[in-house]
């Protein structure tokens, strides 16, 4: 059977895009294999390149921060992000390398079992949202299929406009009372008040 561990390695040799022609390490993802709480950024940058980890640079600073001010360490969630390789110039992610790295991220999906996915920033968001705009749904937790994503800014948005800051750190916030509820959130009729609704998802 296809572990956590063996699809790292799989990602570490990957040739699927050019990505790997330019990145000097991919960057699988790291956590315990059953992480409640799965944060999915869009690709590494030049600190994560280097070091082959994910959210070690600035903004992984901060969402450690983060993870800090909700009573959470890092080594108690999974992270990983949409391309796992650094593009180049810290450029977005063009869609066909997004699409080589589809697989890879619905395993870790699969493989990990998540409560709770946190997306930070739109491409991440839009991997599961493709038509949403961030600035609309940010914030706004929605179940899909037994899991509950969480889409947020990234932590780097704080770096680059403090104002972004605030908003981030609010909707942090959230996710003790998100994991807190997941396991009575039940589907029920669309015509009858559900428990989303009261819980202000969509």
């Amino acid at each position: 059977m296809e572990t956590l561990e063996s699809l790292h390695h799989q990602v570490r040799v990957c040739q699927w895009c050019i990505l790997s022609q330019s990145r000097k390490n991919a960057v699988p993802g790291e956590g315990p294999e059953r992480a409640d709480i799965m944060f999915i950024g869009e690709g590494p940058g030049f600190h994560e390149d280097q070091q082959g980890r994910p959210f070690v640079g600035p903004a992984g600073q901060f969402l450690n921060e983060l993870l800090a001010s909700i009573g959470l360490r890092r080594e108690q969630v999974y992270i990983t992000n949409v391309v796992k390789c650094r593009p180049p110039g810290n450029r977005d992610p063009q869609p066909e390398e997004i699409h080589a790295c589809r697989p890879y991220l619905e395993r870790q999906i699969q493989l990990i079992q998540p409560k709770l996915i946190v997306t930070l920033g739109r491409h991440s968001m839009a991997w599961f949202f493709p038509n949403a705009q961030i600035s609309k749904i940010r914030g706004q937790p929605k179940k899909i299929g037994g899991i509950i994503y969480f889409p947020m800014y990234h932590p780097a948005a704080a770096l680059h406009q403090p104002k972004w800051r605030r908003v981030i750190e609010e909707d942090f916030k959230r996710i003790p009372q998100l994991l807190r509820e997941i396991e009575r959130l039940v589907e029920e009729e669309p015509s009858a008040p559900t428990r989303a609704e009261q819980l202000g998802l969509f």
